[in-house]
């Protein structure tokens, strides 16, 4: 079990990975990770730079998204992040990026079909499509909790977007995020070689349970 300054420290470090992985512009994209009691979770503050980034700054919030712990503002999407851990018992880490070629496949309204082995053990098949909502309230948090409820991917691409990613904690969360970016960009430049040329369903399974049995990663 952690103590509040790892995790601080923890969820400071994934958050500046996103950058690190190519995955964020600028101020956006955020990580956050449920802490140990259920109850409350820690995400990044909003507005702050990556390369300024410091674990003390790290926010705390209930699960409604009130601050409880933090001098900052926490990230806008505070309060999707908290509707997903309100409405998703087991996910213990949440990741939102904007990320290049997973975001133009939501630019086209299109999930991301699964023609690469690496996406079978990943995901489980394809990487759905989320509904569009705007920031601000609920809705993007329903979108992401409804798209994924019952679906094997720990990722989902927004319309018009970008990604929400989960896991069992916020390590996961990341892996799921960079690699649903991976699958994205290569998916995407074969496209623009050809037809995609899909996994059958039952090796997709095959793929999948092995990959399961051996990591586990799937944590949700």
């Amino acid at each position: 079990m952690s103590s509040k300054k790892e995790l601080r420290e923890k969820v400071c470090k994934l958050n500046i990975d996103l950058q690190r992985y190519g995955l964020v512009a600028w101020t956006a994209g955020n990580v956050s990770e449920r802490m140990s009691d259920g109850k409350r979770f820690m995400i990044k503050p909003s507005g702050v730079s990556y390369e300024d980034l410091k674990p003390s700054q790290m926010i705390i919030c209930d699960l409604d998204g009130n601050v409880l712990e933090g001098e900052l503002s926490p990230s806008s999407d505070t309060h999707t992040h908290a509707y997903i851990y309100r409405h998703m018992k087991d996910v213990g880490g949440v990741v939102h990026t904007h990320s290049n070629y997973a975001a133009a496949w939501s630019a086209v309204h299109s999930a991301i079909p699964c023609a690469l082995t690496a996406m079978a053990d990943e995901f489980g098949g394809e990487i759905p499509l989320g509904p569009f909502a705007l920031i601000g309230n609920d809705a993007i948090g329903k979108g992401v909790v409804e798209t994924l409820t019952g679906h094997r991917s720990s990722a989902v691409i927004m319309k018009n977007h970008g990604v929400f990613s989960i896991g069992k904690d916020a390590t996961a969360a990341v892996k799921s995020a960079v690699m649903c970016e991976d699958v994205a960009k290569t998916t995407w430049i074969a496209k623009s070689l050809g037809t995609l040329q899909l996994i059958d369903q039952e090796s997709v399974d095959k793929l999948f349970d092995r990959y399961q049995n051996i990591y586990g990663q799937r944590g949700k």
